[in-house]
């Protein structure tokens, strides 16, 4: 069983957020929430713990794996430029439910683009998600905490259920506040495109940003 990691009187959000780092700086895999499901989380410079991410979901690797940082500027060095469009983006939904992608660096692992030279990157609006990228200084996995082809986990107790007994730890703060996915965007040529809607609808998205 994976330790479970939960605020309570004596035990502060910043000492959960210190440990949950601590597993992904050491190379291990936690579940974490988010504003929409729990992510799957490893530290998205290791190599052999992103293809543990895989191992665990039973993921397909051509399918590429998103990131959460933990700053706006924590961007640049994952990022070849930041188009017109992707700017504005990050500076009306950011931190929030938006996956924006970019053409990647050459410094992101092929793990995580699949191949395609495009990574997806997101500044959540939950503080412990956020606040775990922050604390590691690194990119975060961001990919949902659940089995290939399964329903995203919304507690706890799901994630036990699918994934349990192949992860460290999982950082418990109840319920997600939602049950839609993060909308994911690609801003990396103009005009963006969307390829997954989300919590952020294209009726909102499109006041500030031309879309095909």
């Amino acid at each position: 069983m994976p330790q479970i990691l939960k605020a309570a009187a004596e035990y502060s959000k910043e000492n959960l957020i210190r440990d949950a780092a601590a597993f992904v700086s050491r190379g291990g895999v936690i579940a974490y929430p988010t504003e929409t499901f729990y992510g799957l989380g490893a530290d998205a410079t290791n190599d052999q713990a992103i293809n543990r991410i895989f191992e665990i979901k039973g993921r397909n690797f051509h399918n590429p794996v998103s990131v959460i940082i933990g700053h706006a500027q924590d961007i640049n060095p994952l990022v070849r430029n930041i188009t017109d469009s992707a700017r504005k983006l990050m500076d009306v939904f950011w931190p929030g439910p938006l996956t924006i992608i970019f053409e990647a660096s050459d410094r992101v692992s092929p793990l995580l683009t699949a191949n395609t030279g495009k990574i997806g990157i997101r500044l959540s609006g939950n503080d412990i998600a956020r606040g775990i990228a922050e604390k590691t200084g690194k990119p975060l996995t961001a990919t949902s905490a659940n089995l290939s082809g399964s329903p995203e986990c919304e507690d706890a107790d799901q994630v036990i259920e699918q994934i349990g007994n192949q992860i460290e730890a999982i950082v418990d703060s109840g319920k997600t506040e939602s049950r839609i996915g993060s909308t994911i965007l690609d801003a990396s040529c103009e005009p963006v495109q969307i390829i997954r809607p989300g919590v952020i609808a294209r009726e909102i998205v499109q006041n500030y940003v031309n879309l095909v």
